[in-house]
């Protein structure tokens, strides 16, 4: 498949990393701003990513579209691309690029493609592109190599065997060790926090536990401006255990856990605004100001 233009929904931390890569390597990068946050469009133009006015001229001049959104929005957003098919008639590529459930993704295919779009199933694993660096792209089902094409445009691009759903699925596998653990961690030191144990705590993690130390100070501070979007992922990855016949309980009370960061002063905080300065032990006792307020039940 030849690509000369890509369309970004949206361009927020991942997107518009995306869209500069992209442009970085001579694709024209666009969007549709309708509607979107003040943050989005400055990072949309930050990254040089060129806004049209609606949907339909969007899907008119892409060949491809990157779907890349907070995963409750995700219905709604596929919906809306494919009513934007159906009114120009635009064979676009829809990639569906978020963290959603296998069992989700194989509903929003025939969205697409009814409307007279292709549908490539699109997860990403990593952090944003940046310099020497690009997260993993697995793609599944039918057109999955035609979304390979970008391996041409500095982003790293591996398909998957079987049909739509399976990179949706690799996703979940890997969201859940990873935010799984991250609230984890979270709710362990709060607890310890709330009993007094901190320091104790945190001696005996220094002394057998230094790997696990070393990637909550790296991480959990980045944890509260994140959390408000990673409930629905977390649901999303529930929703995927329980259709496999595993327990869904385990999922629900982290979605739950970032609900509750998510409602704090810190939750309101974007990755651009968070003090940079602020230890992940600060961090924790900032959190455990608000357990029991609220609203909130208590944690740990």
């Amino acid at each position: 498949m030849e690509i000369s233009s890509v369309a970004i929904l949206s361009p927020g931390d991942m997107g518009h990393a995306v869209g500069r890569r992209l442009r970085e390597h001579e694709l024209d990068v666009i969007t549709c701003l309708e509607g979107r946050s003040e943050r989005t469009q400055s990072l949309a133009e930050q990254a040089g990513i060129r806004d049209v006015a609606t949907m339909e001229e969007l899907v008119e001049r892409a060949d491809l579209v990157m779907s890349m959104t907070v995963s409750a929005a995700v219905p709604g957003l596929c919906r809306q691309i494919a009513d934007a098919i159906t009114a120009t008639g635009a064979g676009v590529l829809f990639a569906e690029c978020n963290a959603v459930s296998p069992q989700l993704v194989r509903e929003l295919e025939p969205v697409i493609a009814d409307a007279g779009g292709r549908f490539v199933d699109a997860s990403i694993i990593g952090g944003p592109p940046r310099a020497g660096y690009s997260p993993h792209f697995y793609a599944s089902g039918e057109h999955a190599e035609d979304f390979a094409a970008l391996n041409d445009f500095g982003l790293t691009v591996l398909t998957l065997d079987g049909a739509v759903g399976q990179a949706s699925g690799i996703k979940m596998c890997y969201a859940a060790m990873t935010k799984g653990s991250w609230a984890l961690y979270t709710e362990l030191l709060m607890a310890a926090e709330l009993m007094g144990l901190t320091e104790p705590l945190l001696a005996e993690f220094q002394g057998g536990q230094q790997a696990v130390l070393q990637r909550m100070e790296r991480t959990i501070p980045t944890v509260p401006p994140r959390s408000r979007r990673w409930v629905s992922e977390m649901e999303e990855i529930r929703d995927t255990f329980a259709q496999l016949g595993m327990t869904p309980k385990l999922f629900e009370g982290v979605a739950e856990m970032y609900e509750f960061i998510g409602s704090t002063p810190l939750g309101a905080e974007s990755p651009e605004t968070r003090d940079r300065d602020r230890t992940f032990v600060e961090t924790i006792r900032k959190l455990t100001e608000h357990v029991g307020k609220d609203g909130n039940r208590r944690h740990g």
